[in-house]
């Protein structure tokens, strides 16, 4: 039998907690599916050791819901998965949200009938409902993937992935362990696994900027003072997506013992707030050399083994254009006589195969291989579905040559369906739970908006589409963020296209542009009652 809804959510991690939780208050028959078997999202996925957000606690929390925001007590400035997974546990609860989903259960496809402009979603579990939206919240990060190295599947110990790491976790005491990758996630669990592991060795491609996080506990007296001002904080940061001390001060224009302390400074603090010490970090190349040359002079501090330190220093891209690492005794950790770098540029992996790693120039025998290769991210959990809209083409093809909609949120030919932070919008360059409030609001706000017009249907104008799609690489132009092969542009996925995929113009300037076109009775968008 065919379940009829108003609304299909794809997604139960913060996006789609929140989308249930706001549609079905404005009396929508709501449904989630979510392919774990528990709420969560990336924060149900990713559950290596040392996995923590990189925004602080305070900040990477709900704001719809002031007796939530008070009540919570974070333990540490930046949470680690499990408080995290703990939070939306409570939410899940505290707002009655698990029996609008089914957990255990993937989306398989999702096409859409002019006829009757509704969406027919199918599962692997063989559900099938119709609904008159489809929002998908599939994450940004949740399609994770291992190297693409011969033999990786004949590996006879154990290959695990970062973003799909067991529940019950892993002992490492005793083992030889490969690391590969050193992103934000090896980052992070790079130093956990040294210590336990017998021997440890990271295999990087690419060394990554690393700022010291300085974790620690959150006291009762800073915690109480950030909620007193909780309601002035969430509006500063609907403008900025996190709340940094941003410098409106170019970092030539001062001398350079001033500009030494002001990166000192935000170094001994921790954070990502290191990055916009100066005003043109990330829009001048020479501006942005002074920070990285900050950060190579704290590696060779920090990293005993002068060679290894310089393997560590990155290079041939600018700070700040590839996801800035958070870690804690990261650079430390290679000090360690038991862990092993290898630059992977100059001694390439060539296989896998029994109980080692084959190098160019040697074998590695390990017992186990953690992959920390990150994801194809923002559009890979909507390339696993067969979605289809009003012409029967499928998004994957509509997309062949790179993402394209509108404002973000949806695509021409594909009606009805709304992205939650996708390509196209802030997305990953700002605080996510940000991000997500402002677009399921908005998104609820239009379907509340159709609902009470009587119209059926709303998809973007082609020339809409055309015109954000500049706007969005105009805006990338403008920064160094262009310069580097990141994830950001898919350079991580082999023969995906090469485009800078989030608006990199800022949330506060994204916000307005969304207000704007909503005010103005949905500009750029065609709104029907059906053919």
């Amino acid at each position: 039998m065919t379940r009829e809804l108003d609304v299909v959510v794809v997604g139960a991690g913060f996006a789609g907690l929140y989308a249930l939780h706001k549609l079905r208050g404005l009396g929508f028959a709501v449904h989630a599916f979510e392919a774990a078997d528990d709420v969560g999202g990336v924060w149900h996925w990713n559950r290596y050791p040392g996995a923590r957000c990189d925004v602080e606690s305070l900040q990477y929390s709900y704001s719809f819901d002031d007796p939530l925001q008070q009540e919570w007590v974070w333990s540490e400035r930046y949470a680690q998965q499990g408080e995290i997974l703990a939070y939306l546990d409570h939410v899940a609860d505290r707002f009655t949200l698990r029996p609008l989903i089914a957990f255990g259960t993937r989306v398989t496809s999702a096409h859409f009938d002019p006829a009757a402009d509704r969406w027919h979603v199918h599962t692997d579990r063989g559900d099938t409902v119709t609904a008159r939206f489809c929002v998908m919240a599939s994450g940004s990060l949740s399609a994770s993937r291992l190297p693409d190295i011969p033999g990786i599947e004949t590996f006879a110990g154990q290959v695990l992935h970062t973003g799909a790491w067991p529940r019950d976790g892993v002992d490492f005491a005793g083992k030889s362990v490969a690391v590969i990758g050193t992103g934000s996630s090896g980052v992070q669990a790079i130093p956990q696994i040294a210590r336990s592991a017998e021997r440890l060795v990271v295999l990087q491609r690419t060394p990554n900027f690393v700022v010291p996080a300085r974790n620690q506990p959150l006291s009762d007296e800073k915690q109480g003072a950030w909620k007193a001002a909780y309601g002035e904080y969430r509006a500063k940061a609907r403008q900025v997506g996190t709340l940094y001390d941003f410098s409106q001060t170019p970092a030539l224009s001062v001398s350079a013992e001033a500009r030494e302390a002001e990166y000192r400074s935000r170094w001994e603090l921790g954070g990502v707030n290191f990055v916009h010490a100066f005003s043109d970090i990330m829009t001048d190349p020479a501006a942005n050399q002074t920070a990285a040359d900050f950060v190579h002079a704290r590696i060779r501090e920090l990293v005993a083994d002068p060679e290894t330190a310089e393997m560590l220093c990155p290079r041939g891209y600018p700070l700040g254009a590839k996801r800035i690492c958070v870690g804690s005794d990261y650079y430390e950790t290679f000090n360690r006589p038991h862990v092993t770098l290898i630059d992977l540029q100059a001694r390439p992996v060539t296989a896998i195969g029994g109980y080692a790693i084959h190098l160019a120039d040697a074998a590695l025998p390990v017992d186990v291989i953690v992959c920390a290769t990150g994801y194809d991210a923002l559009t890979g959990a909507l390339a696993q579905i067969d979605i289809r809209g009003r012409s029967g083409a499928a998004l994957s093809a509509r997309w062949a040559d790179g993402p394209r909609n509108y404002l973000g949120l949806m695509t021409a030919d594909f009606p009805n369906m709304f992205i939650v932070t996708g390509p196209g919008s802030p997305s990953v360059l700002v605080n996510m739970v940000v991000g997500i409030e402002q677009h399921i609001d908005w998104i609820a706000a239009c379907i509340a908006h159709l609902d009470r017009a009587g119209a059926t249907r709303i998809e973007p104008e082609p020339e809409a589409e055309a015109a954000w799609v500049q706007q969005v690489n105009d805006a990338a132009a403008e920064t160094l963020f262009v310069q580097a092969n990141s994830w950001y542009l898919g350079a991580n996925i082999p023969g995906k296209p090469r485009v800078f995929m989030p608006f990199v113009g800022g949330i506060g300037r994204y916000r307005a542009i969304c207000d704007e076109v909503a005010a103005s009775g949905y500009a750029g968008f065609r709104i029907t009652s059906g053919d």
